[in-house]
């Protein structure tokens, strides 16, 4: 589905990325990790569009990506949530999933100041509901989005990132923060993301968490790619073990 093809990126004399590659295939769950600065952020902001790459290519359905803007690359069937929980505070939850749904409404500026598209608001209304359902939050659609928990909020981005119907969600570390409860709740919850028919790009920290529902993961330190493989595999491998595990993981 997806295919990074020697991807690199420079910021000044700093190379970010360098020359990395790897697929990551339909309906699978693809992790990323790496130690701090390893350049797993950097590379989730060129796939979704943030960042232009210095050379390389990406290609998404069998076709090139790299370049585009990221509202392009959305409405290509990428959605994406970042490491620092952006939601829009002051709206309710029912609202912050429906602002995620922008890119697959068809009415426009005219249509939504006369109410036009009232058919279609609702339809997005109902979809909304059923998404909160999907991601346990539907018991605080009405709530305020400052007012949810920190796990809450983390798995309400979800939701919103879910709303555009991609076909692969980029999830940036969405374990961060979150209690033991919650990162079991989240595993379930990214599992049943994939049931569901989308494929999975996740970024994390928690070893217990990537190491529970990753397929296959991808291991960058210094921008490089030093490991590829099985969960199994990752943490037997010596590379990986020196530069991020710690040899107490095993």
């Amino acid at each position: 589905m997806l295919t990074v093809n020697n991807l690199t990126m420079k910021f000044g004399g700093l190379t970010a990325v360098n020359n990395v590659s790897f697929t990551v295939h339909e309906n699978s769950i693809f992790g990323l990790i790496g130690p701090n600065g390893a350049g797993k952020t950097t590379l989730f902001n060129i796939i979704s569009g943030v960042l232009e790459p210095l050379s390389g290519r990406i290609t998404f359905k069998e076709e090139e990506i790299q370049g585009l803007k990221p509202y392009q690359i959305n409405m290509k069937g990428i959605a994406r949530t970042y490491q620092k929980i952006n939601l829009f505070n002051n709206m309710t939850v029912l609202e912050n999933v429906m602002v995620g749904m922008h890119t697959k409404l068809k009415a426009g500026l005219l249509a939504s100041i006369t109410g036009m598209n009232f058919h279609e608001e609702n339809e997005a209304y109902e979809q909304s509901l059923e998404l909160l359902d999907f991601i346990g939050l539907s018991h605080a659609a009405e709530n305020l989005a400052k007012n949810l928990s920190y796990g809450q909020q983390r798995l309400l981005e979800i939701g919103r990132a879910l709303a555009s119907e991609p076909a692969l969600l980029l999830l940036d570390e969405p374990a961060a923060g979150m209690n033991t409860k919650e990162k079991n709740d989240l595993m379930d919850l990214v599992k049943k993301i994939k049931k569901s028919g989308v494929t999975i790009l996740i970024i994390e920290h928690n070893m217990k968490v990537i190491m529970g529902i990753a397929e296959c993961i991808c291991v960058l330190n210094n921008g490089l790619k030093i490991a590829e493989g099985k969960p199994k595999e990752i943490q037997q491998n010596d590379d990986v073990i020196e530069a991020y595990l710690g040899g107490g993981y095993k």
